[in-house]
């Protein structure tokens, strides 16, 4: 049973959502217009996976669809309305700073997401070294360890 319009989420229900960014001006969505090609998205993600979460997961599903330009669609808008709402008033918050805030940080997500789409992940090798150091230094002791008791 989907809730009703207006209504997104009570207390202690389980909800599902998958993420969806696309490009306005792509030559698939360039001849529509934006609420339009929101809306499509919208529906394309909820015709695969909302069947199956209703009724394998008795829980809700909302597709959080955004444009690279900084569009967002119907559900994302009520999600995060939701989100914000329930913040503000766990953390004693104003409400419009609370959802100035998560669209700030939604905003600079979606700018690190499109930039490492662009030019792919630089991640700090150093730290990867380290971690393997670490392992080999750890597999090296257990393996000193081992041949010391049965030596003894």
């Amino acid at each position: 049973m989907l809730p009703p319009e207006g209504f997104i989420w009570s207390s202690m229900d389980k909800i599902y959502t998958d993420v969806r960014i696309f490009n306005p001006l792509a030559p698939t969505n360039s001849a529509i217009p934006l609420d339009t090609a929101l809306k499509r998205h919208e529906e394309e993600k909820k015709r695969c996976y909302n069947e199956r979460v209703l009724e394998v997961e008795q829980s809700s599903f909302s597709p959080l669809v955004f444009s690279v330009t900084g569009a967002m669609g119907g559900e994302a808008e009520k999600f995060y309305r939701r989100l914000a709402l329930l913040l503000a008033t766990r953390t004693n918050q104003s409400y419009t700073d609370t959802i100035r805030y998560i669209r700030q940080r939604l905003a600079f997500t979606l700018l690190r997401t499109t930039v490492i789409s662009l030019r792919g992940h630089r991640g700090n090798k150093l730290t990867k070294t380290r971690e393997y150091k670490s392992e080999l230094i750890d597999i090296n002791l257990l393996y000193n360890t081992f041949n010391y008791n049965l030596s003894n």
